[in-house]
């Protein structure tokens, strides 16, 4: 009886060793790194009152804020509605700490927690004013912060299942889009149906997650078309280990170290992310950039599916034509 060599054995424990290092570091390095930097808060009011406050802000909390100013109360309250910022201090005869929890519940504690600062300098109550609060259906933005995660299994899971199980390029294009547009529907059915963790039309936040998921599934499927079953490790490596832990979906983008922050928003789950939450929260912004991201993701593995299949198209009519020539040569010679 053969027994497993003594050198197999802890090559084999020293690369599970440094697979278990790459999963942690991969899923803590966000949380260890993160925290309030550039942050755009609006501040509106007259300039000699604003560059005091912005001072301040800098001064309590160094480096966390980037302020933008605004003319009046209504530009402040633009900017947080198209997400160009957070929230918005307004000073004035009617001083007021406007935030908005559907962006970052975080920024918006720590927004609040500035007005009773505000209100001991200046002297008059500051109220504050919450103009996008978290759904009844998700109170802490704790389902919206997580849904990365089973979007990337669901895509990596259909992709790879697909790629197994299903013969023919175009046959694995059909599938992995079916089982986008299906998922999409099912999975936005129990977020916004079921849980009422989501809002806007049903239909836009469908397509984004099925778009989502298509666009992990495609590209693995596609890959797979191109180098065969090795291809499988993308989803994984590409997905799970660097796209899902600089998502952001739970805190803002800006808290990670750039630029991974900003890398993480064209990438399909933290472009998903960020539309599901403008779609509940912010109808109003710009989701261009998301939107463009996603489909780009999407349309790569849909072009490797298609690369792939006449890659294979003309190796096998290559093939027949040596094996024609073949059989001539020995005709020729009997």
């Amino acid at each position: 009886m053969l027994h497993t060599p003594w050198r197999h054995l802890l090559g084999l424990g020293a690369g599970l060793v440094g697979v278990l290092t790459v999963l942690v570091l991969a899923f803590l390095w966000p949380a260890v790194t993160s925290e309030p930097r550039d942050l755009p808060v609006a501040v509106a009011g007259p300039a000699a009152a604003v560059a005091p406050v912005a001072q301040g802000l800098d001064e309590r909390a160094p480096g966390a804020f980037e302020v933008l100013p605004a003319a009046d109360r209504a530009a402040a309250l633009d900017l947080v509605e198209t997400r160009e910022a957070y929230g918005a201090l307004v000073l004035g005869d009617q001083p007021e700490v406007v935030v908005a929890s559907g962006g970052s519940p975080l920024v918006a504690q720590q927004l609040t927690a500035l007005a009773p600062v505000l209100q001991a300098q200046l002297g008059v109550p500051v109220p504050v004013t919450e103009v996008a609060p978290l759904l009844p259906g998700d109170e802490r933005g704790a389902i919206l912060g997580a849904v990365t995660f089973p979007l990337v299994i669901g895509g990596m899971i259909g992709g790879i299942a697909i790629s197994v199980t299903v013969v023919g390029v175009w046959r694995r294009v059909t599938a992995v889009t079916a089982y986008s547009a299906l998922g999409g529907l099912a999975v936005a059915g129990v977020l916004q149906g079921w849980f009422g963790a989501l809002a806007g039309s049903y239909w836009v936040n469908a397509g984004i997650i099925g778009l989502a998921i298509l666009a992990i599934g495609g590209v693995i499927v596609g890959v797979v078309s191109i180098v065969g079953r090795p291809g499988i490790a993308i989803g994984p490596v590409l997905f799970l280990l660097i796209a899902n832990p600089i998502a952001s979906a739970a805190q803002p983008w800006q808290m990670l170290p750039a630029p991974w922050g900003a890398i993480g928003q064209w990438m399909p789950p933290g472009a998903a992310a960020a539309l599901l939450r403008d779609e509940t929260y912010f109808p109003q912004a710009d989701t261009t950039q998301l939107w463009v991201a996603l489909a780009s993701w999407a349309l790569l593995g849909l072009l490797l599916a298609t690369v792939g299949h006449f890659r294979d198209t003309g190796a096998a009519s290559q093939a027949a034509i040596e094996e024609a020539s073949a059989d001539h040569d020995r005709l020729v010679t009997v």
